[in-house]
């Protein structure tokens, strides 16, 4: 009973936002304050510029994921999307794409290290006394190198 005068009119509607009325998830609103210094920017072009990153983000996080499942791999990585960038030709269109940072296609797997490795121990009679080590000795080279490596 304590209606305080209201007659069952409708109250003012929800505001939407203009990233709601495109149906883009991008915020349409901060694109166009940053758009703002610019001079002649209409109201629509905030909105454009939203639907064509948010369509080029889709596109490419797309190609990451299959990039990253070819690898058998559960997570895009940067390298995922260096794949998918420099492998599309589509996305780019032709330009020219600065050859900056390691090659996209080269694998730390198949360039092995260069180690110091120790001379093997032979038994006695074989080869010269001189290149006979002892596997104490050996062990004890190794966990030299080991250290050097981290000190």
């Amino acid at each position: 009973m304590s209606d305080h005068g209201k007659t069952g009119g409708k109250g003012r509607a929800k505001a939407k936002t203009r990233s709601t009325r495109a149906g883009l998830q991008l915020p349409v609103g901060h694109i166009h304050r940053l758009l703002r210094n610019a001079k002649g920017v209409g109201a629509g072009a905030p909105v454009y510029l939203g639907a064509v990153l948010e369509y080029l983000t889709a596109e490419i996080l797309k190609l990451a994921g299959d990039a990253a499942q070819d690898n058998k791999k559960t997570h895009i990585i940067p390298h995922h999307l260096q794949l998918t960038i420099r492998n599309d030709e589509e996305l780019l269109g032709g330009a020219p794409q600065p050859r900056v940072g390691s090659c996209p296609t080269s694998r730390l797997c198949c360039c092995p290290r260069k180690q110091a490795t120790p001379a093997r121990f032979t038994p006695e009679g074989e080869g010269s006394e001189k290149d006979q080590k002892c596997p104490l000795e050996s062990l004890k080279f190794l966990i030299s190198v080991y250290l050097a490596a981290f000190v």
